[in-house]
């Protein structure tokens, strides 16, 4: 343990920091790093590199390359730089490269040198040039501040959403500012900028002069600031090279005189998350120093020139040859590693080794841990500081001595033993040389499994992707599924292998994988101008919804109405209808619909709703003589207002009834035609309201208007049945209460649809004295109902007795109801007991 601690560096009392080799780098540079701009990635991201010649004279005429690496060297993309001078380089959240030139363009390329996007950061910037740019990251997302030649600031707080803020103008700026930063206080981003010995703080609104408390009298100049990777805390270098640290909102922490007047390279914060040490990282040509709330520093020598990279709880150094990686202890490493340490995790350790090594001290060293109770202290301590190594070897030592002592526990949880375990696993496949992801496991936690995915998938590792997903049991949907949805999208981008093998390779990997979508792999092979490779992938796509829109975009209205009329889906055959529609000529649209009757009695249904005439040019088109009559017939109800427009419609639905052979309708229109003209007449010379009546209407309209002879003349010009004229009369006098004429009806000539009607039309208008009169009338077989329906039992059941029906004795026997109707009852009985006795 003694020769583990011999890169630990203290810092103070409290606190230490140690240095440790990530990578040998192997990137074969042609330049030095002073040469190039340089923008790395946090959280183990990419390297980017431009040389940059636009500051040469003598080397303008040669293109700069643009070159990016993984973290371990490894080569991902160069290309040769086509556009404007670079101002500066950086990375968005999105690991996505921004490229900030002279003129205020930001050009936008992927991890693997494709070109997304660009935007521009307005015409005062392109007016004014760009002296100076920032790439920042909030919670928002990843923003870009510029200084322009004006030496005034623009900044967006979220490319991704480009909102450009124009900053206000600093008093009296005549040159650019010695140094500057960007500041995130309250989900705002501030521009924090240095002038001489004053500062000064630019918001939306307003710029304030402002002051740090407790700086060292005799400044005059800031030679270099530096914000912490969280935006909680800000150190000053001063040109008396002192170092004033403290809050983002200028509380002094601590102030610490390195004795350098030099302006630094480059500072950066090295903090850890929860820890209350802070410290700051300088760098010049060939020496590193660490300072913080302590009389001495740390101090390293640089033998190459370096670059530094801020963490989350760290520093990342790179160089030609070397990345390294500095940090404060953890406090459980520190526990369990430094000198002469009696911590239950340094015991338990101890005890493990020993125990490996048939030794009774193993025993003895337990002993003094369960004594003090601090057995389950000692195991979590090992868990935990396994998790902040970096080499996998003292990564399980740490891990079995955990799990030696969680044996002589009787309660212990295993989940946080068994996490650990699964996350060293993840995190040391992808510190690999060949990934180049050096990610310590406070970053792991804080960018989660899912964003480290998505990480494996822009650098195209999808089987280690799909590996890890496997192995942490992630649900497909999260998991499986989306990974290689990514690696089908990619695949459909290799335009040298043939539409139909990558087809068939896509099926045959992906199959039904619950969560893949086909049409979003298929839409992404359209979107790289392989049309017929997104109509073979479309055809293992089981759902039409999402078919369907695609093949519109690529204008295959025609196969997509296929496959909406296959889904038998009615609206998503109308969306494509509608579509062709507009698309189509009308002949050929007429066409297409001819051969999927489906879609044209659907489209028929349509136009009889939303587009008349278009029905009838249908109709026109296929000769369908039958529906463009019946056509005709609803458009002089629905359109003609006026009597004669009516007409001529309807003779023209006649003559289509004609066409179809139908006679029975042309007849019946002809007789509708016949009677309107009737009704128009009938309006002139009584007036009232003949018009839109049905023939009965009509009929019973004249003769509750008293026009009897008109109404008989209308039966027999229409010839109506002598029953049916009988019963329209019939009821239109019983509703106008006319007994006396009623009496003279039925008087006229023997009734063809006999008088029990009578009987009961006059008892519904209650009056009983009328239908007694037209009971007697009633013929034999019906004379029970009518005696009944006018209440007369008694007689109903002399009648039923004489008839010697049953079927009337019974409807009588239910018509006997109380003491009155006993008699009758009885009566019947006595009837029916004598016929049994025949």
């Amino acid at each position: 343990m003694d020769c583990y601690t011999a890169n630990w560096n203290p810092l103070g009392d409290s606190a230490f920091y140690r240095k440790y080799e990530l990578y040998s780098m192997d990137w074969d540079l042609k330049e030095e790093l002073r040469d190039c701009l340089v923008a790395a990635a946090p959280y183990g991201g990419p390297i980017a590199l431009l040389r940059n010649p636009w500051r040469k004279e003598k080397a303008a005429s040669v293109r700069p390359v643009l070159d990016i690496y993984s973290a371990s060297g490894m080569p991902l993309a160069s290309l040769l730089w086509k556009s404007g001078p670079v101002v500066s380089l950086g990375w968005s959240a999105e690991e996505e490269l921004l490229c900030v030139q002279e003129d205020g363009a930001v050009l936008v390329y992927g991890l693997h040198g494709d070109f997304r996007r660009h935007f521009s950061m307005g015409n005062e910037v392109l007016q004014n040039r760009v002296l100076d740019a920032r790439i920042f990251h909030t919670e928002f997302g990843s923003g870009v501040a510029i200084l322009t030649g004006a030496h005034r600031f623009t900044l967006s707080a979220n490319v991704g959403d480009l909102k450009l803020r124009r900053m206000p103008e600093v008093p009296g700026l005549q040159s650019a500012p010695s140094c500057w930063t960007v500041l995130c206080q309250d989900r705002v981003a501030h521009i924090l900028l240095a002038v001489g010995p004053d500062l000064y703080l630019l918001d939306h609104a307003a710029c304030s002069a402002v002051t740090p408390p407790g700086l060292a009298p005799g400044v005059s100049s800031f030679l270099q600031m530096a914000v912490s990777f969280t935006y909680r805390h800000l150190a000053l270098f001063t040109d008396t090279g002192y170092i004033w640290m403290g809050t983002a909102s200028l509380k002094k922490l601590c102030e610490f005189n390195c004795n350098i007047r030099a302006p630094p390279k480059q500072m950066v914060w090295c903090s850890r998350p929860r820890s209350k040490e802070r410290a700051v990282v300088v760098a010049w040509e060939r020496r590193l120093m660490v300072v913080g709330d302590a009389p001495e520093s740390i101090q390293f020598v640089l033998d190459e020139d370096s670059y530094l990279v801020p963490e989350l709880d760290g520093v990342r150094i790179f160089s030609r040859s070397t990345h390294e990686f500095l940090h404060e202890v953890p406090a459980a490493s520190e526990e369990i590693f430094k000198i002469a340490s009696m911590a239950p995790g340094a015991l338990l350790l101890e005890a493990q080794k020993e125990y490996e090594k048939e030794s009774q001290k193993a025993d003895e060293y337990l002993r003094e841990i369960q004594e003090l109770g601090q057995l389950t202290q000692a195991v979590q301590q090992c868990i935990e500081a396994a998790g902040h190594e970096h080499q996998p070897d003292m990564q399980k030592s740490l891990l079995r001595a955990a799990s030696f002592g969680k044996c002589f526990l009787d309660r212990f949880p295993p989940d946080s033993f068994v996490h650990m375990c699964q996350d060293l696993r993840v995190l040391n496949a992808v510190r690999d040389y060949h990934i180049g992801i050096p990610l310590t496991y406070s970053q792991y936690k804080q960018l989660t499994i899912q964003v480290l995915l998505d990480r494996l998938v822009l650098r195209r590792l999808y089987p280690l992707a799909i590996q890890i997903c496997e192995y942490l049991r992630l649900p497909e949907v999260q998991g499986v599924s989306r990974i290689l949805a990514h690696w089908a999208c990619y695949k459909v981008q290799q335009k040298d292998v043939s539409d139909e093998d990558v087809a068939r390779a896509i099926n045959q990997k992906l199959g039904d994988t619950p969560g893949v979508s086909y049409s979003d792999i298929a839409a992404r092979a359209y979107g790289c101008g392989r049309t017929e490779l997104a109509i073979k992938l479309l055809e293992y796509e089981p759902r039409s919804g999402e078919q369907v829109p695609l093949l519109l975009k690529m204008k295959r209205s025609k196969l997509a109405l296929s496959k909406a009329i296959e889904s038998g889906d009615t609206d998503l055959v109308f969306t494509v209808l509608l579509h062709l529609k507009n698309e189509l000529n009308r002949g050929d649209f007429f066409m297409t619909l001819r051969n999927q009757p489906m879609a044209l009695s659907l489209y028929r249904q349509f136009c009889k709703h939303q587009e008349l005439e278009t029905l009838k040019d249908l109709y026109n088109q296929d000769d369908n003589h039958q529906e463009l009559g019946s056509f005709h017939i609803r458009a002089s109800y629905a359109a003609e207002e006026r009597i004669e427009g009516r007409v001529a419609a309807l003779q023209t639905a006649a003559d289509a009834f004609y066409k179809a052979k139908n006679e029975f309708a042309a007849k019946a229109t002809e007789d509708q035609m016949r009677l309107l003209r009737l009704q128009r007449r009938l309006e002139d010379e009584l007036g009232g309201q003949f018009l839109d009546l049905s023939l009965h209407d009509t009929v019973t309209t004249l003769i509750l208007g008293g026009h009897n002879k008109r109404a008989e003349q209308l039966a027999r010009d229409f010839r109506i049945p002598d029953k049916r004229l009988w019963w329209l009369k019939l009821t239109a006098l019983a509703d106008l209460e006319d007994w006396e004429e009623l009496e003279k009806f039925s008087k006229s000539k023997k009734s063809p649809i006999g008088y029990l009607p009578f009987v009961e039309i006059c008892m519904k208008q209650h009056n009983k004295y009328e239908a007694k009169k037209y009971a007697s009338r009633v013929g034999p077989e019906q004379k029970v109902k009518a005696l009944l329906l006018v209440g007369d039992v008694a007689q109903a059941a002399d009648v039923a007795i004489e008839h010697r029906n049953e079927a009337e004795l019974s409807l009588v026997l239910s018509h006997c109801t109380g003491a009155t109707d006993g008699a009758t009852a009885d009566k019947i009985q006595r009837a029916r007991a004598q016929a049994q006795k025949k």
